[in-house]
């Protein structure tokens, strides 16, 4: 009897083994296909840790923003005009009319009472000095030569006093002769050099003049243009012409061509050499 019933206890205990597997495979299935990877109960970590810094701020310790101060740029002032910047090279002066010829920054110009140059404004003239003013002050600019050398430089003394008043230029009359070419020679009317000697401003709306220079010697002076139909042009005068003499007197300097202009009223008759290209000419006038 005890030996019977061991065969039917090993296949009860199999039965169950075998039961006990199939549940372990359905449940192995059922947790693949539907349940998540982890537990519901299991935490889930994080990768990435928070990073914690300890900042300490008092009032006291707190670090004062650092002020600079920036010296602002010294504003740049225009340089005061100085009377030394211009030398007195020729004048011409009588009761009526003050011509001057300064040089100013290397270059010549030809002044009349009135004109500025420099904010020094021309007021007249004497036989070797001439007569400026600036803001109450009157400057005088003497002609003078350097010892050794033949060029000519100005000399400056400065009065405190206002400028001296000028009587007002007589108002030229409005008409005036011209030029008429008589064939050989032109005859210029003697109003025309009274009207130009007292209205030097329209010598140079009809005229340029410039200096024509051997390196520091000057030779002539060379006519840079001529108006049209102005009376130039009827004295026969071209541009681009040298200015060589007048009446044989060279014109090699400014007070060769002021003495000219002092005296061209008192003359009849005058020859002007020029130079127009590489050809000398002779221009004959009479002045009635």
């Amino acid at each position: 009897m005890k030996n019977l019933s061991k065969p039917q206890l090993f296949k009860n205990i199999l039965a169950v083994l075998v039961l006990f597997l199939v549940i372990k495979v359905l449940w192995f299935v059922v947790e693949v296909l539907w349940l998540p990877s982890n537990d519901i109960d299991q935490p889930t970590e994080k990768g990435d840790k928070a990073l914690y810094y300890r900042v300490k701020l008092t009032p006291n310790e707190i670090a004062a923003p650092v002020v600079v101060a920036v010296k602002p740029p010294e504003p740049i002032l225009p340089k005061e005009s100085d009377i030394n910047d211009i030398k007195l090279l020729a004048l011409y002066n009588d009761s009526t009319t003050t011509i001057v010829t300064v040089e100013y920054k290397s270059k010549a110009k030809v002044l009349s009472r009135g004109d500025v140059i420099n904010e020094f404004m021309l007021r007249g003239a004497g036989n070797d000095y001439a007569i400026f003013s600036k803001k109450s002050k009157t400057y005088t600019l003497f002609l003078g030569k350097k010892k050794g050398k033949n060029k000519v430089k100005s000399a400056v003394s400065i009065v405190s006093t206002p400028p001296p008043v000028t009587k007002p230029k007589a108002k030229a009359k409005k008409g005036y002769g011209g030029v008429v070419d008589a064939g050989e020679y032109k005859i210029i009317d003697r109003s025309l050099l009274k009207h130009y000697a007292t209205n030097m401003k329209d010598i140079y709306k009809n005229i340029g003049i410039a200096e024509m220079k051997d390196g520091e010697a000057l030779k002539g002076f060379w006519i840079t243009f001529v108006r049209k139909d102005s009376p130039f042009e009827k004295l026969g005068l071209k541009r681009d012409d040298v200015i060589k003499s007048f009446n044989g007197k060279e014109i090699n300097s400014y007070n060769a061509a002021f003495s000219i202009f002092k005296n061209i009223q008192n003359i009849e008759n005058a020859t002007l050499v020029i130079q127009r290209g590489s050809e000398e000419m002779e221009l004959e006038y009479e002045i009635k």
